[in-house]
C-alpha cells in the first residue's frame, strides 16, 4: 500500500503540470489581461494630462501614445518579455525570477537598502549596502566587469546618510555605524552572513551604465502562489483567510450528502416500484434539475431576512456569544448555502446507491447467504451493503475536490466570503495572480481527493488490493 501511495504520488506531478500549463497558457494569450489594462490606463492617464490636469510628462511624453521605452518595461514588469514556457517555469519556481533592476554607473557606488532585516531575535533594523561596478581590460582588450559589496550596515549615520551624495570618494567609515562594539566596516565575512547582495550583470549599455538585476527562485514549489496587486496581499494570505468557510461547508455538504443518501438509497431498493420510491425520485431530481445558486435565490426570496439571513456566513457580533448561542448562529446562517450546496449531489449519490445495491441483492452470494439461513437484515446490510458501497468510494475524491473548492456562484448569492467567492471576484477582475493560486491548490486537494478514493476503495472491498 505505501509504495502504491508514492507511485501514484509521483503520477500526480505531471497531472498537475498539464492541468496548470493548460490553464496558464489559456490565461497569457486571453485578450485584455494586465498587461492591456496598464497600457489602457496610463493612455488614459496621458488623455487627461492633456486635457488640462496635471501629470508627469516624463513618464508618458506628450502624446497618448506610450514610447517603446515604457511599454518595454511594462513588459518585463508583466514577465512577457519572455516566452511563455519561461514564465511557466517562473511561476512554478523552477526558473529565477527577476525582482529587481538597477541602472549603475560604472565607477561609482550606489547605495542598496533593504527595510527591517532581522539582524538578531529581537532586532529588525534598516540594512545598507554600497555597491561597485568595476570594469578591467585585459591584455587582448578584453573588458571585463566586477560587482564589488563596497560595505554593509546598520542605519545609524551622524550626519543622515540617506542626505549624503555618495560617489568614488565617499568616506564608508566615517559615516557608517553599525549594531554591539562595530565603529568601522566589518569584515567581508561578517557582512556576507548578515546579507545577501546577489547582483547579476544584465547588460553593459552604451552610455557608460550597466544594467544589473536581481533573481530568486520563488513560485508554487516554494509555497509562493502569488500576489494579487488589487489586493495588496499575498495569494497565499488571501486563501488562507477564507480556507477554514470552504471547509466548513464542504465537509459539513459532503458528510451531510452521504450520511442522507445512502439511507434514502438503500430504502429505495428494497421499497422499488412502490409510492416511496416513486415519489422519493421525483423530489430528488427536481432538486437535482435546479441549480444551486439558483435554488439560493429562490429559498432568500421566501425565507431570507425574516427567517434566514440574507448573507454572511456568521452574524457581526459571533465571538461574543456563548457557546451554545455560536452554535445556534452557525447553523442559522448556513442551513440555506447547505441545502444548496447539497441539492447537486443529492440525486447523483442516492440513485447510484439504489441501483448498485438492487444489483448486489441480485448477485449468486446474496442467494447462497440467503438458501444458508442467514436473516434478510443481515444479509442485506453486511454483505449487499458493503459491497454497494463501492461505486460511491470512487467518486468520494472528485466530491472533495468540488466542495473544497466552494461554489463561485452559491458563495455570490449568499454573500460568503470564501474560496468560491475569491475565485469569482478574481475572473470578475480579471486577477490572474489569484486565479493560478487558487487552481493550484484546487488541482492538488483533487489529486488528492482521487487517492483518497483508490485507498477507500482497497478498505471497502477486501478484493483489491494495491502491489
Amino acid at each position: 500500500m505505501f509504495q502504491y501511495i508514492i507511485r501514484r504520488l509521483l503520477l500526480m506531478i505531471p497531472t498537475f503540470l498539464g492541468i496548470t500549463f493548460m490553464v496558464f497558457f489559456i490565461l497569457q494569450v486571453a485578450p485584455d489581461g494586465p498587461f492591456e489594462r496598464a497600457v489602457a490606463q496610463l493612455k488614459s492617464a496621458n488623455a487627461t494630462s492633456e486635457s488640462g490636469v496635471s501629470m508627469s510628462s516624463d513618464l508618458i511624453g506628450n502624446s497618448s501614445e506610450l514610447s517603446p521605452d515604457i511599454l518595454e518595461d511594462l513588459r518585463m514588469q508583466y514577465g512577457l518579455d519572455k516566452p511563455i514556457i519561461i514564465r511557466y517555469l517562473i511561476w512554478l519556481g523552477v526558473f529565477p525570477k527577476e525582482y529587481k533592476r538597477e541602472t549603475a554607473v560604472i565607477g561609482k557606488h550606489f547605495r542598496e537598502t533593504v527595510d527591517f532585516v532581522q539582524i538578531n531575535e529581537n532586532s529588525k533594523k534598516q540594512l545598507q549596502k554600497y555597491i561597485l561596478v568595476e570594469s578591467e581590460v585585459d591584455k587582448n582588450n578584453n573588458i571585463s566587469y566586477n560587482i564589488i559589496e563596497s560595505g554593509a550596515g546598520l542605519k545609524y549615520s551622524l550626519p543622515d546618510v540617506s542626505r549624503l551624495q555618495t560617489d568614488e570618494n565617499f568616506d564608508f567609515d566615517k559615516y557608517i555605524f553599525f549594531q554591539n562594539e562595530y565603529q568601522e566596516l566589518p569584515s567581508h565575512e561578517l557582512i556576507s552572513t548578515w546579507y545577501f547582495s546577489n547582483w547579476d550583470l544584465e547588460k553593459v549599455n552604451s552610455d557608460n551604465t550597466v544594467t544589473l538585476v536581481k533573481k530568486e527562485f520563488n513560485g508554487i514549489f516554494q509555497g509562493f502562489l502569488g500576489y494579487s496587486e488589487k489586493k495588496g496581499k499575498n495569494v497565499s494570505t488571501l486563501i488562507a483567510e477564507r480556507m477554514h468557510i470552504s471547509i466548513f461547508f464542504g465537509f459539513t455538504s459532503l458528510i451531510l450528502v452521504y450520511l442522507i443518501c445512502i439511507p434514502l438509497g438503500i430504502l429505495k431498493a428494497l421499497k422499488h416500484g412502490k409510492r416511496f420510491d416513486v415519489l422519493s425520485s421525483i423530489i430528488v431530481f427536481t432538486g437535482y434539475s435546479i441549480p444551486g445558486y439558483a435554488l439560493g435565490v429562490l429559498l432568500l426570496s421566501y425565507f431570507g431576512g425574516d427567517i434566514f439571513p440574507l448573507h454572511g456566513w456568521r452574524s457581526p457580533d459571533f465571538s461574543e456569544l456563548s457557546l451554545w448561542g455560536k452554535i445556534k448562529d452557525q447553523i442559522h446562517h448556513a442551513f440555506l448555502p447547505i441545502v444548496c450546496y447539497m441539492v447537486g449531489s443529492f440525486a447523483t449519490m442516492t440513485v447510484l446507491m439504489k441501483n448498485s445495491l438492487m444489483e448486489n441483492l441480485n448477485q449468486d452470494y446474496v442467494r447462497t447467504a440467503f438458501a444458508k439461513g442467514l436473516s434478510e437484515k443481515r444479509v442485506i446490510f453486511f454483505h449487499a451493503v458493503r459491497n454497494s458501497l463501492i461505486p460511491l468510494a470512487t467518486g468520494i475524491g472528485s466530491s472533495i475536490g468540488i466542495f473544497l473548492a466552494g461554489s463561485y456562484l452559491i458563495e455570490k448569492t449568499f454573500g460568503i466570503d470564501g474560496i468560491g467567492l475569491l475565485g469569482f471576484n478574481a475572473l470578475i477582475d480579471k486577477d490572474y495572480s489569484i486565479m493560478m493560486g487558487a487552481l493550484a491548490i484546487q488541482v492538488v486537494i483533487l489529486l488528492i481527493g482521487n487517492l483518497i478514493s483508490d485507498i477507500t476503495y482497497a478498505i471497502i472491498d477486501p478484493r483489491i488490493r494495491f502491489k
